[in-house]
């Protein structure tokens, strides 16, 4: 039986790995591969469109929008989620296997909203699509994932118990070290989509303790990318943004 402890958010968990071996990582997945497992990205309020191309799931990401994550539990299960961004953890930033990262829990047909990083015990900060050169990616030295997002569950084996926090969240590297590490990184690419480090947001949470399966219970992992990127990748039509706006003008709602 593996221990993990959690970290509670109002009726958000998060958890963090004290014992276990990483399991492999599992081919990569559309959304529509879980039905009980749903991640949508959510800009004001609204879901942005998937696109199912060349063996992946695609949203456009909108520059300078702030997005929220969207994680859906449809199973009588209590699950942990280690849910990255980038190729880091939304929790502490790591760039760890999906068992050894902190995870976020949802309660059986719960459904929760991540809005951004996780800086400390009070306090996060936003998402937002950016270029490569803004990211939070590029400021940690780590941009070999930019562009991903993935929620990978996980069952519970037992129900949780309060515990006082052992110690509050940190970041793998110092601000001296980050820096060196940005700047040995190669030079990034402006055309391409990632997530930036935005504005700060109160959002508290707690440590508790759980037993989790150390099989996963399923994967969703979403890809997103400009419209110029898309187009390019033949995911999105031509002519879209122009059907969008031939169909306004005849009363029609576009797609979110």
């Amino acid at each position: 039986m593996y221990r993990v402890e959690l970290l509670l958010s109002l009726t958000i968990i998060l958890v963090t790995t004290v014992l276990g071996i990483a399991t492999q990582n599992p081919p990569e997945r559309t959304t529509k591969a879980y039905p009980n497992f749903q991640l949508e990205v959510v800009v004001n309020g609204r879901p942005l469109t998937e696109y199912y191309a060349r063996g992946r799931t695609y949203i456009e990401a909108l520059e300078g929008a702030e997005y929220e994550l969207r994680l859906r539990n449809a199973s009588p299960d209590r699950v942990a989620v280690a849910l990255s961004v980038d190729g880091l953890n939304t929790i502490d930033a790591r760039h760890t296997s999906a068992w050894n990262a902190s995870k976020w829990v949802i309660e059986p047909y719960q459904t929760i909203t991540i809005s951004g990083w996780q800086m400390s015990s009070e306090r996060a900060r936003r998402f937002y699509f950016t270029n490569e050169r803004d990211s939070y990616g590029a400021k940690l030295g780590q941009t070999a994932n930019l562009g991903v997002i993935s929620a990978v569950f996980f069952r519970e084996r037992s129900r949780p118990v309060p515990i006082t926090p052992p110690h509050p969240i940190t970041r793998d590297k110092t601000e001296s070290e980050r820096s060196a590490s940005a700047q040995s990184a190669p030079r990034p690419d402006d055309d391409y989509a990632a997530t930036g480090i935005g504005r700060n947001v109160r959002h508290d949470v707690r440590w508790v303790d759980m037993d989790l399966e150390s099989r996963a219970a399923g994967e969703v992992t979403i890809r997103y990318e400009y419209y110029s990127a898309l187009l390019k990748l033949g995911v999105v039509p031509r002519d879209r943004h122009t059907l969008q706006r031939r169909e306004d003008s005849r009363g029609f709602s576009p797609e979110p």
